[in-house]
């Protein structure tokens, strides 16, 4: 945060934490706790889950009081000086954890601006994105696990959609109107379901305000939130802030646009924000299909056009103690597939989310409870996949295939007050979750018949109860024991399939089924400081998952993948037992973090390419003209293995700034037993890069290269080829005098992507020898607040 009057308040990082909220979002003041220094309110660390993000030679993160965390009344709200937030460009790293979090802030979502969460993260040590439709459709994967093992978080609820039923579904959390994004690691994920075995990506925003808008005549600048006041029993006066962000881009003549408010007064707060964007087919370096070289292109990936919008109002009623309040948000997304099948079929999507969440917190005064926090939400989704019946036929254009999910959810946690048991200081923390799913998937093609859709409707309800307990032996010792048990019942039906899922002549019938699974899971973990600001972790975790709906009930021609999907109603709960451990460090000029990892999984769930193909019945399959995949969810023990590394350095002054160096590296191996390879894992990855930076200016230069995929699946998966993925940006940010300009600060630069226009497949994904990602281009984006 810029500091108000040049003031910069500087606080060690034993004393000031980043930190996430027992259930929330990245950074959150969920979990915070007050303490008062002269003249600011720094937040302490939760005792349950901490954020302790310090870049070097830069002043840490400060807090502003947050009603109910200061039990201290005060006459009138008064604004409190704010220290200086770290430059842009820092690398933030987390120490606090027992497993890796990594961190991305509200100035490098805009200097990016992604469409999706999975190009945002896609080169991010240990993460990628599956890229199905780049710039529309990318969801994130961690250590090479997708959908199934992966949550999507919005604000702490869960996000919605049907990201996690197909690749070609668009996670409905638009960078846009983010303001920070944190991928989720080990023991802290268990709080929100055994379904993040990989990790948790948890993206937030104000879209229910927690803390009333706090205006002043000196401009400053936070992470993308406008500041907030003070208040204990008083009113507070109204006031009003709002950004506005923008960018074109060259690559696939886009453009996108959002524009967010905040106001409040008294003890009620509201936010309200809309956003667009609007591309067309982006360019390409060469050729997208390797095993087709007839059809013309003309520089562009064919079919490969988006765009959304989105809109959000929320408010919250602020007391003496906490605040509640909720938000109703829509999202809709028209975008093309990508992709022989896709542009054959002129494949797309029109989806739209309805989605209300709400939240709270009580700080009670009480000796026993320190905090009682809630999430619910509601979401109802649906989509239609639009697409030719006949490729020859532009008259057949219609709806080939419809999702839809209804989905509640709600948690509630509550964290006891710190208890001294002589050994140590123990915090527990325990929790309630309750959920309710319906999904559909019909097909207006042969209305009534066995194979309509991808499955019949099918529902699902689960509870669970978790509970943290940490362990403070002192300020350099602190360990962590964790649980959770859930329940789950799912209901649907599937038709009986051959053992070699190849027509036999004897007609299929629809079987009822009625499944439930009892998850159980548990961590443990130790977080140790060492001499030269050092922080090594080590957690050890025992996961169970129940399969999901579309790996029991799948049974049908899904168009926009070009695979005809079979679930297996027979798979039992996949169990993962997993060792990481882990080096940080975050201050002084080289700041890094290391980390190692083992995983064995016993019945893991993949998606299995047999070799097969199918139309759009299951007696088509084996035809010789068949165009679907045929894909088989099934089972086999595994072993995942492999590390991340990412340095930063600052190596001197010049020029009044700092210039430094940086790099990183990821691996991730994943085998069966008999040794053979699980498919679609992410490449060996090694990248590094120069940059200069000081309080306005940021340029950077950064080169990313992935080796080629050669550990591929025995059937189905093709070798993938290495890539060099070069980089560049620069950036200004600067504070205005608003009786000059209107705006109180700006932000406004260019990066450009692809500089060597090279092409580059992503190896994770299901049409990557018929898709190339985006091919040279500069990007320019503006921020203004007001």
């Amino acid at each position: 945060m810029t500091s108000i009057r040049r003031r910069t308040f500087k606080i060690s990082a034993a004393s000031c934490s980043l930190l996430c909220g027992m259930c929330g979002g990245a950074m959150s003041q969920d979990a915070a706790q007050s303490t008062q220094l002269p003249g600011i309110t720094v937040t302490a660390p939760s005792p349950i889950v901490r954020r302790n993000v310090t870049p070097a030679r830069t002043p840490v993160r400060v807090s502003r009081a947050v009603p109910g965390r200061n039990r201290e009344p005060a006459a009138q709200p008064q604004p409190t000086p704010v220290a200086a937030a770290p430059q842009q460009g820092v690398l933030p790293i987390v120490t606090d954890q027992f497993a890796t979090v990594t961190v991305v802030p509200n100035e490098e979502i805009r200097r990016e601006g992604t469409a999706q969460l999975g190009d945002l993260l896609f080169s991010k040590p240990g993460i990628t994105g599956s890229t199905f439709a780049p710039g529309a459709s990318s969801r994130p994967i961690i250590r090479g696990l997708d959908v199934n093992r992966v949550g999507i978080l919005e604000n702490g609820n869960n996000a919605g959609g049907a990201s996690d039923l197909g690749e070609d579904h668009f996670v409905p959390v638009d960078p846009l109107a983010t303001n920070q994004v944190e991928v989720i690691r080990g023991p802290a994920a268990l709080r929100y379901g055994s379904t993040s075995i990989g990790g948790v990506v948890s993206a937030t925003n104000n879209r229910i305000p927690d803390a009333l808008p706090l205006c002043v005549t000196t401009p400053f600048q936070t992470y993308g939130l406008p500041a907030k006041a003070p208040l204990a029993g008083a009113e507070a006066p109204a006031c009003t802030t709002v950004e506005t962000r923008t960018a074109v881009n060259s690559v696939d003549r886009g453009v996108d646009g959002g524009i967010l408010l905040d106001t409040g007064g008294g003890n009620f707060a509201f936010h309200a924000d809309a956003y667009g964007r609007k591309s067309s087919d982006y360019n390409i370096p060469g050729y997208p299909y390797l095993f087709d070289q007839t059809r013309p292109v003309n520089g562009r990936q064919p079919n490969s056009a988006a765009q959304a919008d989105g809109a959000s109002i929320g408010g919250s009623y602020i007391f003496d103690g906490g605040f509640i309040g909720a938000a109703i948000t829509q999202t809709d997304a028209l975008y093309h597939i990508p992709g022989i099948d896709g542009a054959d079929h002129l494949t797309r999507i029109d989806a739209h989310q309805t989605k209300i969440t709400a939240k709270g917190e009580y700080r009670p005064d009480s000796a026993a409870i320190n905090a009682v926090r809630f999430w619910a939400g509601a979401t109802d989704y649906r989509h239609n996949e639009i697409g030719l019946a006949d490729p020859a036929d532009l008259t057949t254009l219609g709806v080939r295939q419809t999702f839809t999910n209804k989905e509640q959810e709600a948690r509630v946690e509550v964290q006891l007050m710190p208890f001294n048991a002589r050994f140590a200081e123990v915090t527990t923390a325990f929790g309630l979750q309750a959920g309710h799913q319906e999904l559909t998937a019909p097909s207006p093609d042969d209305p009534g018949t066995l194979f309509n859709g991808l499955w019949d409707p099918n529902r699902n309800t689960r509870e669970a109860g978790y509970v943290f307990n940490e362990f403070k032996f002192s300020e350099q010792t602190k360990a962590q024991i964790a649980g959770r048990i859930e329940h789950v019942d799912l209901f649907g039906s599937t038709p009986n399939f051959p053992a070699d899922f190849l027509p036999d002549g004897n007609p299929q019938t629809s079987i009822a089924r009625n499944l439930n699974f009892t998850p159980k899971s548990g961590s443990v973990g130790l977080l140790q400081n060492l001499p030269y600001d050092l922080v090594a972790s080590i957690t050890a975790q025992y996961v169970e998952r129940a399969p999901k709906p579309a790996e029991l009930f799948s049974r049908g021609a899904h168009d926009a993948t070009a695979t005809f999907d079979i679930g297996n109603p027979n798979l039992t709960i996949e169990t993962a037992k997993s060792v990481e451990i882990g080096l940080r460090r975050a201050t002084g000029p080289l700041r890094f973090e290391a980390t190692a990892y083992y995983t064995r999984f016993d019945n893991f769930i993949f998606r299995r390419l047999t070799g097969v193909m199918c139309d759009g019945t299951f007696d088509s399959c084996g035809a010789p003209d068949a165009e679907l995949k045929q894909a088989v969810y099934s089972q086999r023990n595994a072993i995942f293995r492999g590390g991340e590394f990412q340095s930063q350095l600052d190596i001197s002054q010049f020029y009044g700034g700092v210039w430094g160096i940086e790099n990183q590296f990821d691996i991730v191996r994943a085998t069966f037993t008999d040794g053979t390879n699980v498919p679609r894992i992410p490449p060996v990855r090694v990248g590094g890069g120069v940059f200069w930076r000081d309080a306005n200016w940021l340029m950077r230069v950064n080169l990313l290269h992935a080796f080629a995929q050669n550990d591929i699946a025995l059937i189905g998966e093709t070798p993938t080829a290495g890539y060099n993925l070069l980089k560049a940006e620069i950036s200004y940010k600067t504070t205005l005098d608003p009786s000059w300009f209107g705006a109180r600060e700006m932000i406004v630069g260019l990066t450009g992507n692809n500089l060597l226009n090279a092409n580059f497949r992503n190896s994770v994904s299901y049409n990557k020898d018929e898709v190339l990602l985006p091919g040279i281009g500069v990007r320019a984006f503006a921020n203004l607040k007001f």
